[in-house]
């Protein structure tokens, strides 16, 4: 085992994190439940600073980033050069706020297409792992109370490049993801969150 490193279980295969880099504890590698040999079924380095890094993702995160990659190249692309093309007809580019504009917004296109394509380039789909109602893994679907002030949220577990809080999917690498991992239900969590210490107890692992 790496020093410093951490087993995370999710149904038939685990996770191991570790922390002996500077940059965050993040994900390092996917292997199948037979620690005793230590048999590598593929190696996802995923802390910061790795070109060749490989986040998990599940099949609907890889298809909706796929779906934002064609819509972005199909139809939002096209529409800007036309922008600019129009803007261009009306005279002097020195004095032409318009292609100003779309230029500014063809830059940002172009930088979101390149982000795109290198998160998926990136992805390792994980579509194979049965979800545990035991412990939280990854896909993991998790009801939380709030000790602080008793309210209750469920958040399923993600990739780092599919999760949207407004949408319940947090990422297996942000700070309450980290703290889940592994844990049962009824069991209490402790999260060193920006905002301050947060704990909430697990009441249901679906």
């Amino acid at each position: 085992m790496t020093p410093g490193g951490t087993i995370l279980s999710c149904g038939d295969s685990i996770f191991i994190t570790t922390n002996t880099f500077r940059h965050e504890k993040n994900i390092l590698a996917l292997v199948p439940n037979r620690l005793a040999g230590l048999d590598p079924l593929v190696i996802f380095y995923l802390h910061k600073g790795i070109d060749m890094a490989r986040n998990p993702i599940t099949r609907n995160g890889y298809n909706q980033l796929h779906k934002e990659l064609e819509n972005l190249k199909r139809f939002v692309r096209p529409q800007v050069i036309k922008a600019i093309e129009e803007a261009r007809a009306h005279g002097d580019l020195n004095e032409n706020a318009e292609y100003d504009a779309a230029k500014e917004r063809q830059s940002f296109v172009e930088k979101k297409i390149q982000e795109t394509e290198q998160k998926l380039a990136n992805s390792e789909i994980i579509d194979n792992i049965k979800p545990s109602f035991d412990k939280v893994g990854f896909c993991s679907i998790v009801t939380l109370e709030n000790l602080d002030h008793g309210g209750q949220v469920t958040y399923q577990i993600v990739g780092p490049d599919e999760s949207d809080i407004s949408s319940g999917k947090i990422s297996i690498t942000s700070p309450l993801g980290r703290a889940l991992i592994g844990k049962q239900a009824d069991e209490d969590v402790t999260v060193q969150a920006p905002g301050g210490t947060k704990k909430y107890t697990i009441l249901k692992i679906a």
